[in-house]
């Protein structure tokens, strides 16, 4: 039980944390792939964006139960789970933060610029706007990712102090 239990731990944090790292290889990809049609490009990317945060949301939620039941199974010391169990509510609200706050505001901002954010001025304010999000959303991406590998750090670590 152990086994599986510590299996679907690490099977969890590898599902997330290699969905952040792929992820901009494919959205690099797909807007090199349509270099005329940022906007289909954006649409894609936009989509996978919304299966990632899903999958990072399932894989938060089953790491935070897994790392709970943890110490009563006597998989890891009480104490050592603490700090992975904060750094992984930290990665559920910055993914809940993207895929609830800033992809809608990236949505209205595109609707009110046509459906199509490229074909609007570069200085119109809701282009400014989305572009300010889009690089939030980018930052967003990066902390999750950074807090992931700290997470991993610290569950490696709570793996050297097994009871």
């Amino acid at each position: 039980m152990k086994t599986l239990l510590r299996t679907l731990l690490f099977l969890a944090l590898i599902v997330w944390i290699g969905g952040e790292i792929f992820f901009p290889i494919v959205a690099a990809v797909t807007f090199n792939s349509l270099p005329g049609s940022t906007h289909t490009a954006g649409t894609i990317v936009g989509e996978l964006l919304r299966i990632l945060h899903g999958m990072g949301i399932v894989c938060g939620l089953v790491l935070l139960a897994l790392l709970a039941l943890a110490p009563a199974w006597n998989i890891y010391k009480p104490r050592a789970v603490l700090a992975p169990m904060v750094l992984i509510v930290l990665m559920l609200a910055c993914t809940a933060y993207s895929q609830y706050g800033i992809i809608p505001a990236m949505e209205r901002d595109r609707a009110a610029a046509g459906g199509a954010i490229d074909t609007s001025a570069t200085t119109s304010p809701t282009t400014i706007h989305f572009n300010m999000l889009h690089n939030r959303s980018e930052h967003v991406e990066g902390v999750i990712l950074l807090l992931g590998i700290a997470t991993v750090v610290l569950v490696a670590w709570a793996e050297s102090t097994r009871a």
